[in-house]
């Protein structure tokens, strides 16, 4: 079951067909999806989740929590809208372009992908390109 929630200033259209996308990333690696959440926030309410959980005093897009049990994924994903405009500027692409990324890229942490070295940051951009072609 994937679930969406707002607290920030946009509509989240066509959810279904996100729902869908979702399904088809984690099935296309080898996973199910459990229970995955998307929390949609602004700057302010991103920062006071990534001091309380994280113990970090700085702005992020996005925080991935997660719950693995065997084959089905489940978690968290928090994502700041705020942000995914700004990126969405500095990167010349659309706001849904990029806030589809950022979700495919919180599920793809839930799957097992990192990013945290210049090999995993070229395999997890190269995943979500592969996927951003798929919605």
């Amino acid at each position: 079951m994937i679930s969406f929630q707002i607290q920030s200033r946009f509509k989240l259209t066509e959810k279904r067909k996100i729902k869908k996308w979702l399904n088809n990333i984690a099935k296309t690696e080898g996973f199910e999806i459990g229970t995955l959440s998307y929390l949609f926030v602004t700057d302010d309410a991103m920062c006071k989740y990534n001091k309380k959980y994280l113990n970090h005093n700085s702005l992020t897009d996005i925080i991935t929590f997660e719950i693995k049990e065997n084959k089905k994924i489940s978690g968290d994903v928090i994502i700041s809208t705020e942000r995914v405009l700004e990126n969405a500027k500095k990167f010349n692409v659309t706001f849904t372009n990029e806030l589809h990324r950022v979700m495919a890229h919180g599920l793809l942490h839930l799957l097992g992908y990192n990013d945290k070295n210049t090999k995993e940051k070229k395999e997890i951009r190269k995943k979500e390109n592969y996927y951003l072609k798929e919605i």
